[in-house]
């Protein structure tokens, strides 16, 4: 969903560099993100952030990870950062990048990302724009580019379309993924929802009884 514009984003980025990078920055930063934390640390990467709530739940649980949030949509990208700056100021452990999930080995180098959450991506439902989905094997070769060996993709969404789609994208892609671990229900699945953080669109999801699907795949 695209916001509506505000006004104040872009000077609020401007001044606040330090926790949100821009896409430019962000490719010269490739091998050297660690740089950016207090701690060096695994670092976990969220595409479409959205307004944040995911991540900096992420962030706050977990001061163990590093963590960034990706999004390309400027009102989203300050909405996110400035709420968690507004709670908590600077956290060490996160940052953010305004730019496009398209391509993220321009950002980061082999091994330097060692998870990846995607969650409720657009679905992109019409054929011709299948490969705008996240799932879609373009953007696998991605993450293949930036995760360890046996780096780990967290994929959730309420879209059982994407959902059947994404479990096929895995498993055909090359022969080198594996998606063994999901759920059809994620809140109805006492041992998977532990330690689960909500986003905005999980919750309003849930408050309509809609299940919500989840894949942990690596390859």
């Amino acid at each position: 969903m695209h916001l509506r514009s505000k006004p104040w984003a872009g000077d609020w980025l401007a001044e606040h560099s330090n926790i949100v990078i821009d896409q430019d920055r962000a490719t010269a930063q490739i091998g050297q993100w660690q740089s950016l934390f207090d701690q060096k640390q695994p670092i976990h990467l969220e595409i479409g952030s959205g307004k944040g709530q995911f991540i900096l739940g992420m962030a706050l649980a977990h001061p163990e990870i590093n963590y960034i949030g990706m999004e390309i949509q400027e009102t989203a990208i300050a909405i996110a950062a400035r709420k968690s700056f507004d709670q908590v100021g600077t956290l060490p452990n996160l940052r953010y990048i305004y730019g496009n999930g398209n391509g993220v080995e321009t950002y980061f180098e082999k091994g330097e990302v060692d998870k990846i959450y995607l969650n409720f991506s657009d679905p992109w439902p019409k054929k011709r724009h299948e490969s705008r989905r996240l799932t879609y094997k373009s953007f696998l070769n991605s993450y293949e580019a930036v995760l360890p060996e046996h780096g780990e993709v967290e994929f959730k969404t309420d879209n059982r379309h994407l959902f059947e789609y994404s479990m096929v994208s895995f498993i055909d892609y090359g022969m080198r993924w594996t998606a063994e671990d999901y759920t059809l229900d994620l809140h109805a699945d006492e041992e998977k929802v532990l330690g689960n953080i909500e986003t905005e669109y999980e919750q309003k999801f849930m408050a309509k009884g809609q299940p919500i699907y989840k894949i942990k795949a690596h390859f």
